[in-house]
């Protein structure tokens, strides 16, 4: 791939998730100080701040990359704030990269953290806002997330006889990932027994079942290959980036009942659309078609499971396999550590919870770490590409594509 389409990744880092209570700048510049050492390059060395937004945290939440800047200590670096919902990591690391291949800058920081309330998210801003899906979802639908969640796995069981025993085992899958990753917060093993004597919360997901909200940061290193090159002496860079989709949907949104109401709405779409024209399939083929690099190239994949059952969507989504096919892939032990391509080697969501403007960002951090060879514990063998996947609230893809 030609070095125009492609940056460098030489520095990544990130806090450990968890329920820590302290400012999300903290976890930001701890995460950013241990990516600059990564890359070997000082503070001074930024040239461009591109932050994920975080909306729970006051005005230095919305205005990240400035926060972020701020706290490192002003030096004159551009800055760019980016807000996308579960999606703003990614779109944070798409707009440093079009400054580097705009050739505007050589290095630049990325930077996401978050600092989450007990339960689950809530509409943001308070009061009544009957023109805002977010608050109609939860106000007149009751759809806290939990619920679409649920409606998503019972919507997998309806149209592909997937089983609870499958989600449990989904969980036990990732919480075995998760074991030796020092920066996850949930780092213990589950029994399928263990996953469904947990509490119902949203039939048919159970507590071990869905993400928890948790506090964390995390930070990479981007640069233009000439800088990457000189830097080493040389040398290649170990990682590249080679494709950042954030696509949106792309058919008719009349075609989805109540799309006011169900701020996921863009999910798969069976009838007289074919998969092909749901947006959760289209945000991994645009990176795919970028990079000239297909699903079965792949030697991991980190996917946002929200809940146990929404990965098994992304097995098929990432084109892993066709519709209705991930559960075998699952019960083959395919999408496990030592399997053909594991999925969610980090722990994923299951493990960390959600920390939303850091959590794009940590996929790429961990798919760093793999193709590196340096995730000690939960190595995928051999790893020389990899590919992320998330998606945000009202239509924001996120997924990145690289190679070693």
């Amino acid at each position: 791939m030609p070095d125009d389409k492609r940056i460098a990744v030489l520095g990544a880092g990130m806090h450990p998730w968890g329920k820590w209570g302290r400012p999300f700048v903290e976890y930001g510049l701890a995460a950013a100080r241990d990516a600059l050492a990564d890359a070997g390059l000082g503070w001074r060395d930024i040239q461009f701040v591109s932050g994920a937004d975080t909306i729970r945290n006051g005005y230095p939440g919305f205005v990240a990359g400035a926060t972020f800047a701020q706290a490192l200590g002003w030096t004159g670096a551009r800055v760019s704030s980016v807000y996308a919902a579960c999606a703003s990591g990614a779109a944070a690391i798409g707009s440093a990269r079009a400054q580097i291949l705009a050739g505007l800058c050589d290095v630049a920081l990325v930077v996401g953290a978050d600092t989450t309330p007990k339960g689950f998210f809530a509409p943001v801003g308070g009061g009544d806002r009957k023109d805002d899906p977010d608050w109609l979802r939860f106000h007149l639908m009751g759809a806290t997330n939990p619920t679409y969640f649920a409606l998503y796995a019972r919507r997998r069981m309806d149209r592909f006889g997937a089983t609870e025993e499958d989600f449990a085992q989904v969980k036990v899958k990732n919480a075995r990932h998760g074991v030796a990753n020092p920066y996850a917060r949930y780092r213990g093993e589950v029994t399928v027994d263990e996953v469904l004597a947990s509490p119902m919360v949203a039939d048919p997901l159970r507590l071990l079942e869905i993400c928890a909200t948790s506090d964390g940061g995390a930070a990479l290193v981007l640069t233009s290959m000439d800088f990457a090159r000189r830097h080493a002496g040389g040398a290649e860079p170990q990682v590249t980036i080679n494709a950042v989709s954030t696509v949106t949907p792309s058919f008719p949104n009349t075609v989805i009942e109540m799309p006011n109401f169900s701020t996921d709405s863009a999910v798969a779409f069976s009838g007289q659309w074919d998969a092909g024209a749901g947006f959760r399939p289209s945000i991994t083929a645009a990176a795919y078609a970028e990079a000239g690099i297909g699903p079965e190239d792949l030697s991991l994949a980190e996917v946002y499971d929200l809940s146990a059952a929404l990965e098994l969507d992304w097995y098929e989504d990432i084109g892993l396999c066709g519709e209705g096919e991930a559960e075998k892939l699952l019960r083959d032990g395919v999408t496990s550590l030592g399997g053909r391509v594991p999925v969610n080697p980090s722990g994923g969501l299951s493990c960390f919870g959600e920390a939303i403007p850091a959590q794009a960002i940590a996929q790429v951090c961990e798919s760093v770490w793999q193709l590196r060879g340096v995730a000690a514990g939960h190595q995928v063998e051999g790893a020389r590409v990899a590919v992320t996947a998330n998606q945000g609230l009202f239509g924001h893809g996120s997924s990145v594509l690289l190679t070693r």
